[in-house]
């Protein structure tokens, strides 16, 4: 891995030290050299392309405990991390963009948020092999990403917040046990959506619950969808860990809530923005994991192949205080129904910034 320039004329003043020792009748010796270098104060440095796929609570989250993360590493073990940091804004061409500027510039390691951004990192460093770790990815096997969680066999590997579809159906079921129609939105183009829908459709058909579906590509198709539910008599509303609904949250919850319909979702980051219900991993940790992961990539030379993929408790529920009194729930009640379904229950109010 590449030094910083001041490293590099650090150890070139003291060579011409150490010559004009010699030059004198004096001698230099190897600890010298290093105790000149290390008088300095200069630090190892390394240079980490970030980018992210969209603005929206739980990714802007992930970047920062990243970045935070890495900041806390790099002091304890005397590294310097420079963070060259961009968002594509879910633009293809501008993500392209993106990831052949980190080539350009030469960066160590390219860390990708969400899972178009990292296959668009994983095609452009085929021949060039520069690590990538991602982040927030939901189904990096089927996407093609790794080639299996344990050894994912190429320059890449990561965290991933794989969803458990199957108890957030389950809830749904649990808080009403009576339902017959459940809506499903979310944007079709998200590979992240892809498995966790057909999951949940397996799910609720095999129940016996009507399912109907609705999707868009951005807030405006969204909220389109999010009335359409409304108007089709739906009971309840699921989406998975989708980024384009998760944009879109602040636009709809308002109609669901009106509607008294709750909205079950992937990520606690959709309660925080009006969804009666997020479920899913804790954002904050994944960062801070997907930072550490990259740091042993970098720092102790780890081979991403030989890197398994982390994931993480993904069952923790966060409900929505003022949706839930919107509702007539309380916390008390909600916790008993979702015991078996979910490793830690919490709270909190709808926050119109993020």
């Amino acid at each position: 891995m590449k030094k910083t320039l001041k490293k590099l004329t650090a150890f070139a003043l003291s060579a011409v030290t150490a010559l004009s020792l010699i030059a004198c009748g004096g001698t230099a010796s190897a600890s010298a050299t290093e105790t000149s270098a290390e008088s300095v104060g200069i630090r190892d440095q390394f240079t980490i392309g970030i980018c992210n796929y969209v603005d929206d609570a739980s990714l802007n989250q992930i970047v920062e405990n990243i970045e935070s993360e890495l900041k806390a590493i790099g002091d304890a073990k005397d590294y310097d991390f420079v963070i060259k940091y961009d968002n594509c804004n879910a633009d293809a061409n501008v993500l392209s963009q993106i990831v052949a500027n980190f080539i350009a510039d030469d960066v160590d390691l390219m860390i990708g948020v969400a899972t178009p951004v990292a296959m668009t990192m994983q095609g452009a460093t085929e021949e060039n092999k520069i690590p990538v770790v991602f982040s927030a990815v939901s189904d990096p096997l089927s996407t093609g990403l790794v080639a299996s969680m344990d050894a994912p066999g190429a320059n890449i590997t990561g965290t991933s917040d794989m969803l458990n579809t199957d108890s957030i159906v389950n809830m749904m079921i649990a808080l009403n046990p009576d339902i017959k129609k459940v809506g499903l939105l979310y944007d079709a183009g998200q590979d992240a959506s892809t498995t966790a829908i057909a999951d949940a459709k397996a799910l609720l058909s095999s129940k016996g619950i009507e399912v109907i579906e609705h999707t868009g590509t951005n807030v405006e198709e969204i909220t389109l969808a999010a009335n359409a539910l409304v108007t089709d008599g739906v009971e309840a509303v699921f989406t998975p860990t989708d980024n384009t609904v998760m944009t879109a949250e602040l636009s709809i919850y308002e109609i669901f809530a009106e509607a008294g319909i709750p909205h079950f979702c992937g990520a606690d980051s959709f309660a925080l923005n009006g969804a009666f219900l997020g479920f899913g991993v804790n954002y904050a940790d994944l960062g801070k994991e997907t930072a550490r992961m990259a740091a042993e990539i970098l720092i102790e030379g780890k081979d991403p192949a030989a890197v398994a993929v982390r994931t993480f408790d993904n069952g923790i529920v966060t409900l929505n205080e003022d949706i839930m009194a919107k509702f007539g729930y309380d916390i008390d009640t909600l916790t008993e129904l979702f015991k078996d379904y979910a490793s830690k229950v919490q709270t909190l109010k709808t926050a119109e910034s993020f």
